[in-house]
């Protein structure tokens, strides 16, 4: 088992190194630096050069990332040369907003779809599955800047229940938190609700067919008391991990979301940094969210194997 953890443990490294490094390469290929932002379009070519070689980017690439990496490793993810202000520090101050997103969109997802996973597989094959079985396939179908526009359409626009855009935080007044915030993470939760009853369902029902399943029905138990007692539990490993899977990589996907509904986390903070060639900005957002999702990766992977100890002598 342990030397399972450490391989993992490379593994998500490699995964940081190769991300980090993969920005960094990037930049250098889009024209134009920080320095003409900072400086304006009316700036001369000497005084671009000048404030570029100030900044540190005219060094090589691997002078550069070396840098970068000796200090992201003591937590220093360097200034914004655009703002004056630490890398770290804008993170933070942004990251409660995208990671309430992210798990308000994983409760809505699960809110939804464990009752129809659990429907579908008692119905499986009847009208009833395959109605759900094609929302499914229309909510898989549809991205979340469709879902988006949609959703304001129909709840704030028609309805008028939720606001479309604006961000109250949840220190200020829960209510009116929770009511900016439920909109974007609906939209978010489209897709999330569609994979989540598919994987759930399929797992339900082989478990459904199981001989100590079978039994406890036959014994007359109530079916209610049968599914949740016996057969959810065991059904929901694959779940359990794709949750952990989808929430880094949910942390890391709100861009549009953001985008859409003027909120002020990582992703709008990522779009302004790109469109501003903040170099250093887009550097410590893509490292934190890489880390974080490697991190919820490989705790999500490792806690599997004392989840379901099948999987802890497997060589992976």
């Amino acid at each position: 088992m342990t030397l399972r953890v450490i391989r993992k443990l490379g593994r998500a490294l490699v995964v940081v190194f190769l991300v980090t490094i993969s920005v960094v390469a990037l930049f250098g290929l889009v024209p134009g630096t920080v320095a003409t932002v900072i400086l304006g379009q009316s700036a001369t070519p000497e005084a671009v050069a000048a404030l570029n070689a100030s900044l540190g980017l005219n060094d090589p690439l691997w002078t550069r990332y070396a840098h970068w990496v000796g200090d992201a490793v003591t937590g220093d993810l360097g200034t914004s040369p655009l703002t004056g202000r630490p890398v770290l520090q804008a993170i933070l101050e942004r990251l409660p907003v995208t990671a309430e997103l992210a798990v308000l969109a994983l409760l809505i997802a699960l809110i939804c779809a464990i009752p129809l996973a659990i429907l579908s597989s008692l119905r499986a094959g009847t009208k009833t599955d395959r109605t759900i079985n094609g929302l499914s396939s229309v909510l898989l179908s549809v991205p979340t800047f469709v879902a988006a526009p949609v959703l304001i359409y129909l709840l704030a626009l028609q309805a008028e229940l939720l606001p479309v855009t604006g961000w109250v935080s949840f220190g200020e007044s829960p209510f009116e938190n929770l009511r900016h915030a439920l909109l974007p993470a609906a939209a978010i939760a489209t897709t999330e609700i569609a994979a989540f009853t598919r994987l759930l369902r399929s797992d339900l029902i082989s478990t459904l067919r199981e001989d100590y399943v079978v039994a406890a029905r036959a014994k007359g138990l109530p079916t209610g008391y049968v599914v949740l007692r016996h057969a959810l539990r065991p059904s929901s490993f694959s779940l359990i991990t794709v949750v952990g899977v989808n929430l880094g990589r949910l942390i890391g996907g709100t861009v549009i979301v953001e985008t859409l509904f003027a909120l002020p986390g990582l992703g709008q903070l990522a779009t302004t940094s790109i469109m501003a060639r903040d170099v250093l900005m887009v550097e410590g957002i893509v490292a934190f969210l890489a880390v974080a999702y490697v991190g919820i990766n490989t705790v999500v992977d490792i806690g599997y194997g004392f989840l379901d100890p099948r999987v802890r002598g497997r060589r992976t």
